[in-house]
C-alpha cells in the first residue's frame, strides 16, 4: 500500500494554466488520484528567511475532472519545502536569472532536508538546447556561437539551417535561413543581436514534415509513444504553441536508441522528468524544466504518462529514506 504523500508543484499562475492539455495539471490528478495531498506554489512566493529557511505560500488544491472549473482552493499557508514529501518544480521558461534564483533558492531547500524533483543544480546545468553537446553522436551537425560570421560560415557549410535562441520555448525566436536568402543578413544580425548573444544553428532536417517527436523520459523509463508534432501547410515549426498538430506514434527502433542510451545518464543526475526531442533520426534538444505532451499521449493512446511519473515519484521518495 501508497504512504499518502504531501505534494507541492511549483507552477505558473493556475489562472494561466489550460487544463485540457497542461502536463502539470495531468501530473497533479494523477498524483490525486493515487491518493497523495496536492499543493501549489507559485515561484514570487517563494523566499528564504535566515530563521526557518526556504519557504513558500502553499495552496492545497482538490482537483476535478472538468477543464473549466479544474480545481477547488483549500488551505492557504505558509510552509517550508522541507515540510513536503517532494517539491515538484514545473515552472515554464523563460530560464531567466528568476529562474536560475529559483534554482539556488531550491538548492538550498535540498540542503535543508526538501525533496526537489527535477533537482535544481540538474535543471541550471543542463541547458536544453545545448545539452545536446554531451550526446553529439545523435545530433544533427550543429554550431553554438554568437559572432555573426561564425554563423554565416556554417550557413554557407549547409545550406539549410534552423537558427534558434538558446533561451526559448515554444518555437519562440525560431528562423529557417538558406544559404541564398536574401534576408539571411538581417535574420543573423537580429538572433544574435549583432553578435552580443550566443544562439544555436543546426542543419535543417527534412524530415520535419513528419514531425518533431516528442519523447518523454520517465524516472529512467522511456515512455512506448511519442508525440510527433507536425508543422502546419508553410511553416516550419511543429511546436504545438505555434499550431503545430501533434500525433501519438509508437517509438521507432531509433527513437528507442536515442532514448534508452540517454536515459540512465539524465536519471542518475536527478531528472526524473525529461522531453528529448528527435526529428527522424536525429536528436535536437533535451527538455528539463517543465516537458509536456502528456495529455495528448494519453488522450490517443491509453498510455499514462502523468500516473508513471506518480509512481517514479512515489519510489523516489522512498528510496530517499526519512529526512
Amino acid at each position: 500500500m501508497t504512504v499518502p504523500l504531501n505534494l507541492a508543484f511549483i507552477v505558473d499562475p493556475l489562472a494561466t494554466l489550460k487544463a485540457y492539455k497542461d502536463s502539470s495539471i495531468a501530473m497533479m490528478r494523477a498524483a490525486q488520484a493515487a491518493g497523495h495531498s496536492v499543493w501549489a506554489i507559485e515561484l514570487p512566493d517563494l523566499r528564504w528567511d535566515s530563521e526557518g529557511g526556504v519557504v513558500a505560500a502553499a495552496l492545497a488544491l482538490t482537483l476535478s475532472a472538468d477543464n473549466e472549473a479544474w480545481y477547488r482552493p483549500g488551505e492557504l499557508c505558509t510552509r517550508a519545502l522541507r515540510e513536503f514529501d517532494a517539491v515538484l518544480m514545473r515552472k515554464d521558461p523563460p530560464f531567466d536569472m528568476e529562474y536560475v534564483t529559483a534554482t539556488w533558492l531550491l538548492e538550498r531547500a535540498e540542503a535543508e532536508g526538501a525533496r526537489v524533483y527535477n533537482r535544481p543544480r540538474a535543471l541550471r546545468d543542463h541547458s536544453e538546447k545545448l545539452s545536446i553537446a554531451e550526446f553529439a553522436r545523435f545530433a544533427a551537425p550543429t554550431r553554438v556561437a554568437r559572432r555573426p560570421e561564425l554563423i554565416d560560415a556554417f550557413i554557407d557549410a549547409q545550406g539549410d539551417v534552423i537558427v534558434k535562441p538558446l533561451d526559448g520555448m515554444g518555437g519562440a525566436g525560431i528562423f529557417r535561413v538558406r544559404s541564398d536568402d536574401p534576408n539571411r543578413s538581417a535574420i543573423v544580425e537580429t538572433i544574435t543581436a549583432h553578435g552580443s548573444r550566443t544562439i544555436m544553428a543546426q542543419r535543417y532536417l527534412p524530415a520535419i514534415v513528419d514531425g518533431d517527436k516528442r519523447i518523454l523520459i520517465v524516472g529512467g523509463e522511456v515512455v512506448p509513444f511519442c508525440l510527433a508534432r507536425i508543422p502546419r501547410p508553410g511553416e516550419t515549426r511543429g511546436n504545438l504553441a505555434v499550431g503545430g498538430r501533434g500525433v501519438a506514434r509508437p517509438l521507432s527502433a531509433r527513437d528507442r536508441e536515442i532514448a534508452e542510451a540517454l536515459a540512465p545518464v539524465l536519471v542518475a543526475r536527478g531528472l526524473l522528468l525529461v522531453g528529448i526531442d528527435v526529428i527522424g533520426d536525429t536528436l535536437t534538444e533535451i527538455n528539463v524544466t517543465s516537458p509536456t505532451c502528456m495529455v495528448e499521449i494519453r488522450e490517443q493512446t491509453g498510455f499514462d504518462a502523468a500516473a508513471l511519473l506518480v509512481k517514479a515519484l512515489e519510489r523516489a521518495v522512498a528510496a530517499a529514506g526519512p529526512r
